[in-house]
């Protein structure tokens, strides 16, 4: 019995195969029945790019949002200081007449086009002080470009090049519906090499407290991203856009995979003020805020834990003409809850300087509401 039933497992072996080896090299040999299940599924689900490998998703997705992504060189000149020495008639005597002559500082970045007729969306901060903007397309075309208009609170920046023909703007995707795991792609010109795609996911949403910008909410991926990929895209598997990367957490400059973007939604915001008016309005109450922690929470007696404390009042600011003092919990601005630092500062900066809003305090254990104008958020100082 023994004999027998190795005899047939043997023969079963070699059947299988030789049926994968046919199947392998001479798959028309067999029928149609054999030649069915999970290669003819697979072939069917993805269309195939002229009888060749089948195209995958991804790839759909990178060949849509490539050509809207674009390499930015910049240049800046540094004046170097004055020597003293360049006065002094013995110092030219022996070494002759010297020349400050100024110094050409080069760095790159990436773009992203987002009208057909030129306007790119970029960071604040690839060009910050740049004498001179070319654009390269991922086309080979090459253009000279000029700043629209910047918002170093948000780190983004609109530019604008000129050239015949409609260019490929990118669609805006919507980040708001996104989720922790989605797959992403990171579109930029890293270290200069040249347009360069790499995959991740969606590490975490809404980062603050990082200390890059005034106003974060950053989408964290671990899709690779190097000097050289800021203000490029980052997209879904649709090839839509979802956030415009800005920084990467690494001691050495290399990608340690963990990369923050500027969600979409905030820099089409930006975007639209810059194009509109050239720079961006936000509203502003002139009042330092802290968080509330357990033990804040205890000293104030209260029952639940909701709010922030007012730490300061700037002076002669709408804050202070409102009547609000230092000590008071703020809750709610404009019947928005605030609970957070992140809340109110955004809450704040999106109502309209002017605007007419209700404010209520907890004050001395009593709730309390004041009538506040918004006023204008002032220019953050030069760094």
């Amino acid at each position: 019995m023994r004999k027998h039933w190795l005899l047939f497992t043997q023969t079963v072996t070699i059947a299988l195969a030789l049926l994968f080896i046919i199947h392998t090299l001479k798959p028309e040999l067999l029928p149609n029945a054999a030649r069915s299940g999970v290669v003819t599924l697979y072939e069917s689900a993805i269309p195939t790019r002229d009888g060749a490998l089948p195209v995958t998703g991804l790839s759909v997705a990178a060949q849509k949002a490539m050509p809207s992504v674009v390499n930015i060189f910049t240049s800046t000149t540094i004046k170097t200081p004055v020597n003293p020495f360049l006065d002094d008639p013995r110092f030219r005597f022996f070494f002759g007449d010297q020349e400050n002559t100024p110094q050409q500082s080069s760095s790159l970045g990436s773009g992203v086009i987002v009208s057909p007729d030129g306007f790119i969306l970029t960071n604040h901060h690839v060009v910050e002080a740049a004498d001179q903007i070319e654009v390269a397309l991922a086309d080979g075309r090459k253009a000279r470009a000029h700043v629209i208009g910047s918002d170093p609170e948000t780190d983004l920046a609109v530019i604008k090049i000129e050239l015949p023909g409609t260019l490929p703007a990118i669609t805006f995707g919507h980040p708001e519906s996104a989720h922790v795991g989605d797959m992403v792609l990171a579109i930029g010109n890293p270290f200069g090499v040249g347009q360069t795609v790499t995959m991740g996911i969606i590490s975490a949403l809404k980062r603050d407290h990082l200390g890059l910008n005034t106003f974060e909410s950053f989408i964290q991926t671990d899709a690779a991203i190097n000097p050289g990929n800021s203000g490029g895209a980052l997209v879904d598997v649709n090839g839509n856009l979802i956030g415009v990367n800005s920084a990467i957490y690494s001691p050495n400059g290399g990608s340690l995979g963990i990369g923050f973007a500027i969600p979409a939604t905030t820099a089409k915001k930006t975007m639209e003020q810059i194009i509109q008016h050239g720079s961006v309005t936000r509203g502003w109450i002139g009042a330092g805020i802290q968080e509330l922690t357990p033990e804040l929470v205890e000293s104030f007696k209260l029952k639940e834990t909701r709010g922030v404390l007012i730490t300061d009042i700037i002076r002669n600011s709408p804050a202070e003409k409102a009547g609000i003092k230092t000590g008071d919990i703020l809750v709610s601005i404009d019947s928005t809850a605030i609970n957070n630092w992140s809340a109110m500062l955004e809450t704040v900066a999106n109502l309209p300087p002017g605007k007419d809003v209700a404010i209520k305090l907890l004050r001395n254990g009593g709730d309390i509401s004041l009538p506040v104008k918004i006023g204008k958020r002032p220019k953050p100082r030069a760094q």
